[in-house]
């Protein structure tokens, strides 16, 4: 199967976790652009969603589904989204997409997250792929030099030979070179780091399921 396929896989599978008659979390991405295709063919079971993004916003607008502000809304019943790593605990570095902030808070007024990916983001130690972190712009570089003393190497992210500006209007730095062992501490200690938004560490709110997306079908990991 090809990767596009892979995605549609766990798009689709993904719709069994969708409480109908109740509104729904919707993250960002390529592969949650399966989901919110999926989702489509729900539109009259389900209320609307609150979105993670400006992206993600409109193509469930063009699809006809509603969305909420999250401030509009109390909990939600399930959050679905895509992760750039996940773990064998169901922790995950997210921001790929550069939603991070948004998408974590989605996650915390969610009961529960459903991860969707595929298998080549299953990792025993997360750190492989670049971590992004959301930084207020006048602490780019000492939030940078931070890192540097965890032995890692943060760099800028950009878009089109310039810094990448988020839906917040902030900056994202991606940090390679870090082994995090223990994510849960890991994402503690940099969220109180002045000038960090929001680092994408997903342990506070992990994955409660992962469906996985294999050449042999859907895996469903829970944690």
């Amino acid at each position: 199967m090809t990767q596009d396929e892979l995605k549609a896989l766990v798009g689709q599978a993904a719709l069994k976790y969708v409480v109908p008659g109740e509104i729904v979390g919707v993250g960002t991405g390529s592969t949650v652009n399966k989901f919110i295709e999926a989702l489509a063919s729900m539109k009259g079971r389900v209320p609307g969603a609150v979105s993670s993004s400006n992206a993600s916003t409109e193509r469930l607008q063009a699809l006809g589904i509603r969305v909420f502000d999250a401030a509009e809304v109390g909990e939600l019943a399930v959050y679905i989204d895509g992760a750039d790593e996940i773990d064998g605990r169901g922790y995950m570095v997210k921001g790929g997409g550069a939603a991070l902030t948004r998408e974590k808070i989605v996650a915390a007024q969610s009961r529960r997250f459903v991860c969707i990916a595929d298998d080549s983001k299953r990792v025993e130690v997360l750190g492989r792929f670049p971590l992004p972190v959301e930084v207020i712009p006048m602490a780019t570089q000492r939030i940078a030099r931070q890192f540097q003393a965890l032995g890692g190497t943060a760099r800028v992210r950009l878009k089109d030979g310039v810094p990448l500006v988020t839906d917040n209007g902030q900056h994202i730095l991606d940090v390679t070179g870090l082994q995090i062992r223990e994510p849960l501490a890991f994402e503690s200690e940099v969220n109180q780091w002045p000038g960090v938004v929001t680092v994408g560490v997903f342990a506070h709110q992990k994955a409660a399921v992962c469906l996985l997306a294999t050449a042999r079908g859907v895996q469903t990991l829970e944690f």
